[in-house]
């Protein structure tokens, strides 16, 4: 009986849920075009049981995260996609508030343990050398510090490029969303191999 019970936890779907900000929650477009709803459709093409659930908020900043992170990460989550910080950068916050904020995001989720997979973001460059000096090793430093599973830049290979890009040059497309979902995918297979062995 304990086997058949080992079996049927075993093939449980991995609840990830996707804790970030408009590139999250998927600002300008259909649901079904989101970020976390690609993703899943990606990985349960290739047979990963996983159920991702869309905890963005446009206009999210670190802060916010971590002041909402209890009630949009509820029990029974296996593993979180961390995606925040680009908002602390377009406001000009200071990037020491954002490590601590995003610090705390991820300290919590590990006390809970919840498997992490930190993505990463760069700064606007017209925001000058100095802040992106000071904001652009946030990530790799988090990422090594708690060690998580880390993707660099959440925008690679989409950011700057119009073709992947709506309007407002700054949120993804549909055809951008791929270009995401395909570069991160292989990271957040990691992160199911890793709230596998955690046996949440």
């Amino acid at each position: 009986m304990a086997a058949i019970t080992a079996g049927l936890a075993a093939d449980r779907p991995v609840r990830i849920v996707m804790l970030g900000d408009s590139i999250t929650a998927g600002l300008g477009l259909p649901a079904q075009n989101a970020l976390p709803a690609k993703l899943e459709k990606a990985l349960k093409a290739k047979g990963i049981a996983v159920a991702v659930e869309n905890a963005g908020v446009s206009g999210d900043t670190s802060a916010g995260g971590l002041a909402r992170l209890d009630w949009s990460v509820g029990e029974g989550t296996d593993a979180v996609i961390l995606e925040l910080g680009a908002n602390d950068a377009l406001r000009g916050n200071d990037p020491q508030q954002t490590q601590k904020a995003l610090d705390r995001i991820i300290a919590h989720l590990t006390e809970r343990k919840i498997a992490v997979l930190l993505t990463g973001m760069l700064a606007p460059r017209n925001l000058g050398p100095d802040y992106a000096k000071a904001f652009d090793p946030i990530y790799p430093a988090l990422a090594r510090a708690h060690d998580v599973v880390f993707y660099p830049f959440i925008l690679d290979g989409v950011a700057a490029n119009p073709a992947l890009n709506q309007g407002d040059g700054i949120h993804p497309n549909a055809a951008g969303v791929d270009v995401i979902v395909e570069r991160l995918a292989p990271k957040v297979e990691e992160l199911v191999g890793r709230a596998k062995a955690r046996g949440n």
